[in-house]
């Protein structure tokens, strides 16, 4: 590809001096003792060395970023900018197909090569499943179970750890969000859905599950996540829809920053998502650029104050999205838009963390060439580019756009400090034991999380369901139906194959055909927009299929549990709950 040369490119004198400043400032007292007086029966002793800021453990976050930033080339700057997917489930050995979807991407053969010829500064893991709203821009799939994970980030790291920017901890991030959009999905605690905790209004027992979610990934060597979805669910947004926390904003505000607070308690980084707002919007930026045609008076009232809740929280980084805010910058994805990410996010809501792109592979990125786009994107004040649908010709691109003047040097490196500085903030710390996973104390956080969140949109508030019970299902729902029967018949609650009350569940896509007039009691798992068509003489909402979910559904229909959510989003017709304030 025309390899540019690897003779380090300082990033100026300035930073030079800064750097040199930050690194005696880790020095103590005793460090500035006068020079000894020189006598005839001892030669002169050379200085020691001092030890490099950025590789001081427990040192200032940002005065090891602009060290290392100072004593990195070109190639590392750009490098660290970028965090791209692969293809395979191993570092080092990948399927033959998998080594094609590599060369094709980047020119390797494996993620690891992949890693040590663009110098990256991290990767995402990727995958989907059928319920997936995101799976359009999702090539592959690097994740199985947690022990396969802990082994490929292993051997990311091990590579990283070769590279000039070795010091700082290699970022490796995935979109686990629980609910829909779960990436890693077996052998770990599943926590019920964004919503599902808005349902449940209670945002301490939101930071536990979040804080063991968080200590989860940290065990199988994830230390960045693409989570919490700060998105206000203004309309009835397919792409977000559960995922978001709900339609109020001061509600969801208080959610997103006790997601935070948890998920970065445990030593993995939150991203805000997706700023301004894709839940005012009921378009799929997966599919085209979705319009915000809102006042901005109404996106600083109704869609940001997720966003400023996050940013008080210390959330370390927030996502820019794919939409034209047409109050703002018309005509402008956020993704470029300085007017949106610099600005506004940066300077009226003052954000000083790492602003990461939403995935480059998605349409409204992939209206300019992959290095021109990026080269875009950095401008405009986002600090990690995701995805790039090509990584060779997103670095070269930043190389060459660095190197004609066009993308100035200035932006790269505080990008890349940035960067650097969110990698120092999550050093030193242990990485948890796999046996971690899926514990006890986990699954009481995502047991007590999801218990509080079943609501009653219809009918007595608890009580029960009388006589045996047959539970029904939409198509596709097996895995569901049958988590449900296990935890009724663990709850005491007879359960038949036909002639019982009908207990009927819908779930993500659902509409009035998935319904069942004959249903006694009707569940939505996912928004409960559905429920203002069911006939059911009683309505519940678990907002979530999680297991957690149907061992709270399956303690409320055995009335040993009072159903105490309320909907957090209206539905027509319906109240917000039939249990009382």
């Amino acid at each position: 590809m025309g390899r540019v040369s690897t003779t380090p490119r300082r990033a100026g004198v300035a930073l030079a001096a800064l750097t040199a400043l930050l690194v005696s400032g880790c020095s103590g007292p005793a460090d500035r003792r006068p020079d000894p007086a020189p006598t005839s029966a001892a030669a002169p002793t050379a200085a020691p060395t001092p030890t490099p800021a950025a590789s001081v453990p427990g040192a200032d976050p940002a005065a090891r970023a602009a060290a290392l930033v100072a004593s990195l080339a070109d190639e590392d700057l750009v490098g660290q900018v970028l965090m791209p997917y692969a293809y395979g489930d191993a570092a080092t050995r990948v399927s033959s197909g998998s080594a094609a979807g590599n060369q094709a991407l980047a020119g390797v053969d494996t993620p690891a090569q992949m890693v040590e010829k663009y110098r990256l500064g991290g990767l995402i893991l990727v995958g989907f499943s059928a319920d997936d709203p995101t799976k359009g821009n999702q090539e592959t799939t690097n994740v199985d179970n947690p022990k396969q994970v802990r082994a490929l980030t292993d051997g990311l790291r091990a590579t990283a750890g070769r590279l000039p920017a070795g010091p700082a901890p290699f970022l490796i991030g995935t979109d686990q969000e629980h609910g829909v959009v779960t990436r890693i999905t077996d052998g770990v605690t599943l926590l019920p859905s964004a919503l599902a905790a808005g349902a449940a209004g209670r945002p301490e027992l939101t930071e536990a599950a979040w804080r063991a979610a968080g200590t989860e990934l940290a065990a199988m060597g994830i230390n960045l996540d693409f989570a919490p979805v700060a998105d206000v669910l203004a309309t009835r947004s397919t792409v977000i829809g559960s995922r978001s926390y709900g339609a109020d904003p001061k509600v969801t505000a208080g959610q997103v920053a006790g997601a935070v607070r948890g998920l970065q308690a445990a030593g993995v980084a939150a991203t805000v998502k997706h700023f301004p707002g894709h839940g005012h919007s009921a378009a799929d930026s997966h599919e085209g650029l979705p319009v915000l045609d809102q006042p901005r008076r109404t996106l600083e009232t109704g869609a940001w104050p997720p966003f400023s809740a996050a940013i008080d929280a210390g959330t370390m980084a927030v996502m820019s999205a794919h939409l034209d805010a047409r109050s703002v910058d018309p005509g402008t994805a956020a993704t470029f838009s300085r007017k949106l990410l610099t600005d506004v996010l940066r300077g009226q809501l003052g954000f000083r963390g790492v602003v990461i792109t939403d995935g480059m592979n998605m349409p409204p990125a992939k209206r300019w060439s992959p290095g021109e786009a990026a080269v875009r994107a950095l401008k405009a004040g986002n600090d990690l580019i995701l995805m790039p649908p090509n990584v060779r010709q997103a670095y070269d691109g930043l190389l060459a756009a660095l190197r004609d003047g066009s993308l100035p040097r200035a932006r790269l490196v505080e990008a890349a400090t940035r960067v650097l500085t969110m990698k120092f903030k999550l050093a030193d710390r242990p990485t948890p034991e796999l046996s971690t996973l899926a514990g006890p104390a986990h699954r009481k956080a995502a047991e007590d999380l999801a218990a509080a969140a079943v609501t009653v949109l219809r009918g007595a508030c608890g009580g029960g369901v009388r006589g045996p019970v047959t539970v029904t299902a939409s198509g596709g729902r097996d895995h569901t139906r049958a988590a449900l029967t296990e935890a009724l018949k663990a709850a005491g609650v007879k359960v038949v194959a036909g002639g019982g009350t009908v207990v009927h569940l819908v779930g993500y896509g659902d509409g009035a055909g998935d319904l069942r007039a004959d249903a006694a009691v009707t569940v939505a798992m996912d928004t409960p927009y559905v429920l203002a068509k069911a006939k059911s003489p009683t309505l519940l909402a678990t907002y979530s299929s999680s297991r957690a979910s149907m061992t709270a559904l399956a303690g409320v229909l055995a009335g040993k549990t009072r159903p105490g959510g309320r909907s957090p989003v209206p539905v027509t017709g319906l109240p917000a709950t039939t249990c009382g304030a």
